[in-house]
């Protein structure tokens, strides 16, 4: 329609008898709406070969025309060779340049220009468009200005004028200011309660958002696409169960009004909103669309991604690809790259990057640089991160802390100090994310000098005070607690007192539980108005810990009465009174709703075969040691050690999964903490200890002790014990005439000591006394005092004294059956 209408403009331009000024003016308007500069300059030549350069319809059409096709210096040069303008004209010339961010500071002094007109004076159209250019650039005393000159020119309660306050003083925090020139509106339009709504959801004000929707209906202004895709994004915020009743009441709204229907934009946000709550009725609603967008692909792709579904991020991104759009964009890119490293697919982000570098916008956007970079992070592949970071020239922020994350995550301390120091030398200064990445590293190697620099630094640099939400100070807080200096997170603590968040309170609860201060604990939990499972967690973890079964019985409860639902760490916290208090009943609740809740975790398996060991029912730890499909150090260190403990299940069975385990990767392997290995191994150790003789033969022959002494080019004491353990179980096979082995000690480093020698004089058996003896002479159990203050030495000999009465006994009597 718009062509025909500049095809007939210029078959009448063609015939000069029938040329004028309206048809002029209205294929320049066309030209506007349509972009097209070059037929407006045609145009433009027409209008002063024809004689209509002085008429001031046809020239307000030629400066709309250049300001809508963003030819700014062509408007501006046209608007200074007229003699006579009116207001409409600077409006016209003024939203050109309020249009675009580069000439901000044009617009100001154009405006300021106007001000000096004598003839000329502002209007509300004016406000409405020099307002929203001030709130852009910051410059909200400059908008105060205006603001009293509204008022003094009974401007303010314009509606048009007013909407643009109330962003304007929303924007800036000012909520307060925003409200009362709402409430100055006499005639409010939708424009208007959807600014309003918009100002309380930016700074943080739900339910008063919440509020302010539910007047709106009750009111004669029905809510338009964007009062709806204001409101669904926040429905989250009310919990998963609150959230998706309220999304759903928003989403039969919709239902009942087919123009909203219609509108993609409020499909989008319906889509957000249901999966931000969890719920995949989203998918439903995706494929029953008629018509999808960029924007409604990346809600879908980022939904998925956001809940953790891998597997339907990547799905729903090759569908996305086998569409005949326009392609993926930045966000399409920085939504799938995170998913590659949970489905350990780093063949599909490759292709992904090589899609971003065949596309340039895309390989020239920082922000799918930065993802890249976490994503070979991730991957473990810290080469490639390193040379993606080195190779881009426009690095932010973002680039400098992804790359540090990263070389944090990797435990590169020389690199991560190097790249530190490279960050202040190109003049990047150090944001909120850099110091937490730099507290948190520390922090975690407990260099607590280094916890100190960066906590000084973030003081002096004002960063530490300079944000509403307390993140950097509750990192703090909880690296003090854990490097063992809680005098500083109480301090940190105190100095909150008008921003404490969840997180920090959990971070004292975390500090006060390590240094076993559960009362302190319990403090801040009845002071907290606001609690989440994490917190329920760290008090019920406390009592369990402290030897007060019943409190953390009582807490667990009452969870449950705060529609709490148990996660993993809920159910491990809660184990270790079930082994206290012996209650096999209620650790088999705790089996069944792990089992019912699909909490697929290895380490809450292995404490559930632990406490089936403690609680004497070996036969559900083993059944559930043998349905597990993945076994790790945990699982095998807990069924043998309870193996050991009651003596009931064949010891063949336990030797030959055990041996299976040895003989597979996943226990050498780095993720296998040494820890762990050091536990498993003395675990084994106590396999041959009581008596079973098969594992220490099934051990012999697949070369364990050696492979393992010969596996740390750094003497341990697993090495030290395996050695001593395959001499042991060779005199097992002594005659009695024969005479006892002749074994000096090598140099012992750290271990649970007074766990192995409180095992052995458990059992009695000579196989005890063999181990006692050879440890007997070492000097290091005269450094190990028990509780009371004594040495290991006084029980082990009387332990010796205990089999030195007895008679010899042969191996047919010391193997426990």
């Amino acid at each position: 329609m718009k062509n025909e209408v500049v095809s007939s403009g210029i078959r009448k331009i063609q015939n000069p008898t029938v040329a004028d000024y309206q048809v002029l003016a209205n294929a320049l308007k066309c030209c506007a709406s349509i972009s097209d500069r070059v037929l407006g300059k045609a145009l433009h030549s027409s209008v002063i070969k024809l004689g209509h350069h002085s008429c001031q319809f046809v020239i307000k059409a030629l400066l709309n025309m250049y300001a809508k096709c963003k030819d700014l210096d062509e408007c501006q040069k046209l608007f200074s060779q007229i003699k006579y303008n009116d207001t409409v004209m600077w409006n016209i010339v003024l939203s050109g340049f309020a249009g675009s961010r580069f000439h901000e500071t044009e617009m100001t002094r154009l405006f300021n220009s106007m001000q000096r007109e004598h003839y000329i004076k502002p209007s509300s159209v004016t406000l409405a468009i020099v307002i929203p250019v001030l709130t852009r650039s910051g410059a909200l005393g400059a908008g105060k200005s205006i603001h009293c000159y509204a008022v003094k020119h009974g401007l303010d309660c314009k509606t048009l004028v007013g909407n643009a306050f109330i962003s304007m003083y929303a924007k800036s925090g000012n909520i307060s200011d925003a409200s009362a020139t709402f409430c100055g509106i006499s005639n409010k339009d939708v424009v208007s309660w959807n600014a309003m709504i918009a100002g309380f959801i930016e700074n943080n004000l739900i339910d008063t958002a919440f509020e302010l929707f539910r007047l709106m209906l009750k009111g004669s202004i029905l809510p338009n696409y964007a009062t709806i895709a204001n409101i669904l994004p926040i429905c989250h915020s009310l919990g998963e169960i609150d959230g998706y009743q309220l999304g759903r009441e928003m989403h039969c709204y919709v239902w009942r009004r087919a123009e909203l229907l219609s509108e993609v934009t409020v499909i989008n946000a319906l889509l957000s909103c249901y999966l931000r709550v969890g719920n995949f009725e989203a998918e439903t609603l995706f494929w029953n669309m008629k018509s999808k967008d960029l924007v409604s692909w990346n809600s879908i792709i980022a939904g998925y991604a956001a809940n953790g579904e891998w597997l339907k991020t990547l799905y729903f991104f090759r569908e996305f690809v086998k569409e005949e759009m326009s392609g993926p964009d930045s966000v399409t890119l920085m939504s799938i790259l995170p998913a590659c490293p949970q489905l350990n697919n780093m063949l599909i982000g490759k292709q992904i990057h090589g899609y971003a570098i065949r596309h340039s916008f895309l390989h020239q956007d920082i922000s799918v640089i930065n993802t890249l970079i976490s994503f070979y992070a991730k991957c473990g592949n810290i080469k490639e991160a390193r040379h993606m970071f080195l190779l881009t020239s426009n690095k932010d922020s973002i680039s400098w802390n992804t790359m540090l994350d990263a070389l944090a995550e990797n435990q590169l301390h020389e690199e991560f100090i190097n790249l530190l120091k490279g960050m202040f030398r190109e003049g990047m200064k150090a944001d909120s994310i850099t110091l937490l990445a730099v507290v948190r590293y520390f922090a975690n190697i407990s260099r607590m000098d280094k916890v100190k620099e960066a906590h000084g630094f973030s003081v002096r640099s004002g960063i530490l005070l300079s944000y509403t939400e307390p993140t950097l100070a509750n990192a703090l807080l909880d690296a003090y607690a854990k490097c063992c200096d809680l005098n500083y997170a109480k301090r940190i603590f105190e100095s909150l007192s008008g921003s404490k968040n969840v997180i920090t309170c959990n971070s004292m609860i975390s500090g006060f539980v390590n240094y076993g201060l559960h009362e302190d604990a319990h403090g801040i939990f009845k002071r907290m108005t606001e609690r989440d499972l994490t917190t329920w967690n760290l008090m019920v973890r406390a009592y369990a810990e402290n030897d007060c079964p019943d409190r953390a019985m009582s807490l667990f409860t009452e969870l449950h009465h705060h529609k709490m639902r148990p996660d993993a760490m809920t159910i491990l916290s809660v184990l270790p009174v079930c082994a206290q208090m012996a209650l096999s009943d209620l650790l088999k609740q705790c089996h069944a709703y792990v089992i019912r809740s699909f909490l697929d975790d290895v380490y809450l398996i292995g404490a559930l075969i632990d406490v089936y060991s403690k609680c004497a029912t070996l036969g559900y730890a083993y059944k559930l040691f043998q349905s597990s499909s993945v076994k790790d150090l945990v699982m095998f260190t807990a069924m043998v050690g309870g193996s050991v403990q009651y003596t009931v299940l064949p010891s063949m069975q336990v030797s030959s999964h055990w041996i299976c385990f040895y003989l597979t990767p996943e226990y050498h392997s780095p993720s296998s903490s040494a820890r762990g290995r050091r536990r498993f191994i003395c675990s084994s150790l106590s396999c041959v200890i009581s008596g079973f003789l098969c594992v220490g033969k099934a051990a012999l022959e697949v070369g364990f002790f050696e492979n393992v002494v010969n596996s740390d080019p750094e003497p341990h004491l697993d090495q030290y014990v395996l050695c001593r353990s395959k001499r042991l179980l060779g005199a097992f096979q002594l005659d009695d005439s024969e005479e006892p082995l002749n074994i000096e000690a090598n140099d012992l480093y750290t271990l649970p000591y007074k766990s192995i020698v409180g095992r052995s004089i458990w059992h009695e058996s000579i196989g005890i006394t063999l181990f006692l003896f050879l440890w007997f002479n070492h000097p290091v159990l005269e450094i190990l005092p028990d509780e009371s203050g004594s040495t290991c030495r006084k029980p082990i000999v009387g332990c010796l004294e205990l089999h030195a009465k007895e008679e010899p006994m042969t191996l047919s009597n010391s193997v426990m059956v």
